[in-house]
């Protein structure tokens, strides 16, 4: 195959490369010390597949400015301070790439998804993302494989009705690997660990399940990295996420006693490991510094139970009740001054372990309908934005 059937891009960029460069070449981005990367909740967009939950077409903003406190005090509704905006248009986005990265976020972790044989929510990433970044900013995939439930449907939130299935066959497996290799990581913004693309699987259980058990979810998984190899990359740096989803065990694998997670990861090849959320670790009820504090003091044990990297994570806040009827237990108090503590916390842990990248993980950029998000609200303003700024940019 010639360079240009293979990437017409690099062609005409060869012909050009004794005289106008600056045609092929992308913006430089920032140097930072430290990786911050904000987990993304692409739900802020018109998805026909989820029409019958936001019938006005405007995704998940439908139950934000509908939202109502549940009691007295509670901060509800959310109002972001840059409106609703619409993450699948690359106007938008660009607003969003900006703010990010002029205050520290060089990094998104989309939620990415794959339902009955095709990407869901997938147009924020290719049609605002992709088309607005232009090198600014990295980008890897969390495969958020989890059920969809009826726990998306405000009028009927209950976790026990499927709507679709997060759990896959191994065909399918089999196109959700082509698929991220050819459409994401041979993008020059996708994040790579020593050349190697993250990519991030959210439920661990449920791959097994949806697999067939282990062995076979192993040779699915390596079969995923020999494709990575055979597209030109060294390797597949494959990131799990350390909650309850994540199996202390796993029963049928002749000749080993895999009794923890740590055996379990091993086991499967997994190369690093983070949270998603506080929420995840510690009851997301009550005092938000409480709440950090217990959930930071896990760091330890993370240390000592596992052997990969752990990447710490910081989380903004907790409040899931715009997607319920009744009152779900909140995070109170959440403010700029109080999450800058972690995060330098979170630093003070990077720089602990020196012989691993200096990556921290955010819950998150937009999170609304769970209350967790750095995008500027009409409380806050640009205040937990500030504190990253703080941080990671006038103090690198």
């Amino acid at each position: 195959m010639n360079l240009l059937t293979r990437n017409p891009r690099e062609f005409v960029c060869a012909l050009l490369a004794l005289g106008a460069v600056t045609a092929c070449q992308q913006p430089e981005k920032p140097q930072q010390a430290y990786d911050v990367a904000a987990f993304y909740w692409p739900a802020y967009h018109y998805e026909p597949r989820a029409e019958f939950l936001f019938p006005v077409k405007k995704g998940e903003w439908e139950i934000i400015y509908n939202a109502k406190p549940k009691e007295e005090g509670h901060a509800q509704p959310k109002v972001p301070l840059w409106g609703y905006l619409d993450e699948a248009d690359s106007a938008d986005m660009d607003k969003k790439i900006t703010a990010a990265v002029s205050h520290g976020v060089n990094t998104f972790i989309f939620d990415w998804y794959w339902y009955e044989g095709q990407p869901f929510l997938e147009s924020c990433v290719n049609n605002g993302f992709l088309k607005a970044n232009k090198g600014r900013m990295n980008f890897y995939l969390m495969w958020a494989n989890h059920d969809a439930t009826t726990y998306w449907d405000v009028d009927n939130p209950s976790i026990d009705s499927v709507i679709w299935k997060g759990g896959v066959d191994r065909e399918q497996f089999d196109n959700v690997a082509d698929r991220v290799i050819e459409k994401y990581f041979k993008d020059p913004a996708y994040y790579k660990i020593d050349g190697e693309p993250v990519f991030c699987i959210y439920e661990l259980q449920t791959l097994i399940n949806g697999l067939g058990g282990p062995r076979q979810t192993k040779e699915a998984l390596d079969s995923f990295r020999a494709k990575v190899k055979a597209a030109g990359f060294p390797g597949l740096h494959l990131q799990g996420i350390l909650w309850s989803a994540l199996p202390s065990t796993i029963a049928g694998v002749p000749g080993d006693q895999i009794e923890t997670q740590e055996d379990v990861l091993k086991y499967f090849g997994f190369n690093s490991l983070t949270n998603y959320c506080w929420a995840h670790l510690q009851n997301p009820d009550g005092d938000y510094t409480q709440w950090a504090e217990a959930s930071t003091a896990m760091w330890t044990d993370f240390d000592r139970d596992f052997s990969i990297p752990y990447f710490p994570n910081v989380t903004v806040g907790w409040d899931a009740n715009p997607r319920f009827l009744f009152k779900a237990g909140y995070i109170t108090n959440p403010a700029p001054e109080k999450f800058a503590k972690y995060v330098e916390k979170a630093k003070a842990y990077a720089n602990a372990h020196p012989d691993q990248p200096k990556l921290i993980t955010i819950n998150a950029w937009n999170e609304w309908s769970e209350g967790s998000y750095l995008e500027p609200d009409t409380v806050h303003g640009l205040g937990y934005l500030e504190v990253l700024k703080r941080a990671f940019v006038e103090n690198d």
